[in-house]
């Protein structure tokens, strides 16, 4: 359903998403290496769709990842190297975060075979 490329490739809805919102501190000594890790093993895990991620010059960072159902979900929060990744990011690298969990109900991408809606005048 979704676009080649850095888009994740995830099947018709419903399914599930995950969004990691995060706002990194000054003191990010081995987060990157942390962070790719986690993204791939994420990947690896029963249940994952699929994922997308940001983190611009403010260090705001945003994550979301597609799971099959909410069990998937249970599993990937439990898995030990994500449980130590998430100690880390509580104890050195975020001074703040959100953790979303919404069930995808209707996706669409484009622009390709989509018509732009009319604007009045």
């Amino acid at each position: 359903m979704s676009a080649p490329g850095p888009f994740a490739q995830t099947p018709a809805p419903p399914y599930y998403a995950v969004i990691f919102t995060s706002l990194l501190g000054e003191n990010d000594a081995g987060y990157a290496a942390m962070g790719d890790a986690m993204f791939a093993l994420a990947l690896k895990q029963p249940g994952c769709l699929g994922a997308e991620s940001a983190r611009g010059a403010d260090r705001l960072g945003i994550t979301v990842s597609y799971w099959r159902d909410e069990a998937s979900i249970a599993a990937w929060k439990a898995e030990a190297q994500h449980l130590a990744a998430q100690k880390y990011g509580i104890e050195r690298w975020y001074t703040h975060y959100e953790l979303r969990i919404a069930r995808v109900e209707r996706a669409y991408s484009g622009p390709e075979g989509r018509n732009a809606p009319s604007l009045p005048c």
